[in-house]
């Protein structure tokens, strides 16, 4: 009998948490109505969209009526940016990093098509952004900050409450990416001053192709303008038939998260912090990328010498499921474009690989981790 492979790429994605999918079944078959529909079924839709609306909201410390819900990440990190471009013409400058989500990358890229500007500020070695610097390339014009929760790849953390005072004090909007976030640390956004807030309900135990994005009305000037067009649902924004199973796993997601937040980061980080020491004791040439201080609880990204991460990611098959780094971008051949800014040569680049704990991760895996691992590695180094 083939042994299970041990997962370690819940940054990637996520199983879908039993109580979840039994959240969800019923409104496959049984309240399967439209929630646009005025008759029972389409009502009975209606108020479990809006149920699941406010423990997504419940989660994020904000009111159910600042939650659009979206397809994922990607399509709220598209929304908010080319939203507030086509509501400000005037403005045109926005502000980002270099180690953004290719969602955010590859919106910027198009906006600049389009004439916006973007300022891409660089990170230091642990991936953060200089608020200095993020303060200096504030122009009249900027309109929003873009800047992401917690990295995808190296899981390092920005300081969302001061750059949200940054942003409420120069009068911009401020965008954060939270996708790898959400669910996993506690974040009250009314206290962070985040302004736009993206996540994907798959980042943390829901089902794909279901979101959300936050838009905060105690904003008096902040506005969008819809990227689709339709039948003018979700407050016009988000136009679409709504997914009401998905609607339904994502708040159930959320609700479970906001329970179990504050254990469950706990011992992850536990469970990553000792992987890590016992890793360091079995394998020379290991090199964290990030801090591990300011980082995601179940994140760890690094690089060990004289390795091919692609190369070990093939004899891992059946064994380990890990990446090598963003799941977006690990079918394209170039270098990470965040390992690249941290400064990376192209070794360490290469012999990079991602490991991501969560929910399913049992302490007695932990040490058939390091074992695989060492192993692994060692005949590695040894066939070359």
């Amino acid at each position: 009998m083939m042994k299970k492979e041990i997962y370690l790429d819940y940054q990637a994605s996520t199983p879908v948490d039993p109580r979840v999918l039994k959240a969800m079944l019923p409104y496959f078959v049984d309240f399967f109505g439209n929630a646009a529909s005025v008759h029972q079924q389409g009502l009975q839709a209606k108020a479990a969209v809006e149920h699941a609306r406010s423990q997504v909201a419940k989660l994020l410390g904000v009111e159910a009526s600042e939650i659009i819900f979206t397809s994922g990440a990607t399509e709220s990190n598209n929304l908010a940016l080319l939203g507030l471009f086509k509501a400000f013409p005037q403005k045109k400058h926005f502000i980002t990093a270099v180690t953004e989500h290719s969602s955010v990358l590859e919106t910027a890229a198009y906006l600049e098509s389009q004439g916006a500007e973007f300022s891409y500020l660089a990170v230091n070695k642990m991936g953060q952004v200089n608020l200095e610097e993020l303060k200096k390339s504030i122009r009249p014009d900027t309109l929003v900050i873009s800047l992401m929760a917690a990295n995808n790849e190296i899981g390092t953390l920005h300081p969302l409450k001061e750059i949200g005072q940054i942003a409420k004090e120069a009068g911009v909007f401020f965008h954060s990416d939270a996708a790898q976030a959400v669910g996993k640390i506690p974040l009250d956004l009314k206290r962070l001053g985040v302004d736009l807030l993206s996540l994907s309900s798959h980042k943390f135990y829901g089902p794909k192709g279901i979101g959300a994005l936050y838009l905060n009305q105690d904003q008096p000037l902040l506005k969008l303008k819809p990227i689709l067009y339709g039948g003018g649902h979700e407050k016009g924004l988000r136009s679409g038939t709504l997914n009401v199973p998905a609607i339904m796993g994502l708040g159930e997601a959320a609700r479970l998260s906001e329970e179990l937040i504050p254990e469950e980061s706990k011992r992850l980080q536990n469970d990553r912090d000792q992987l890590w020491q016992d890793l360091q004791k079995e394998i020379s040439g290991l090199k964290l990328h990030g801090s591990l201080e300011d980082r995601l609880p179940h994140n760890l990204n690094f690089s060990v010498k004289g390795l091919s991460a692609e190369r070990m990611l093939m004899e891992l098959k059946g064994k380990l499921a890990l990446s090598t780094a963003s799941a977006c971008t690990s079918a394209q051949t170039k270098p990470s474009h965040v390992l690249k800014a941290l400064g990376l040569s192209s070794e360490e680049m290469k012999g990079s690989l991602r490991l991501s704990l969560g929910r399913m991760t049992s302490s007695q895996e932990l040490s058939m981790i390091v074992r695989i691992l060492s192993e692994t590695i060692d005949k590695h180094r040894q066939s070359v």
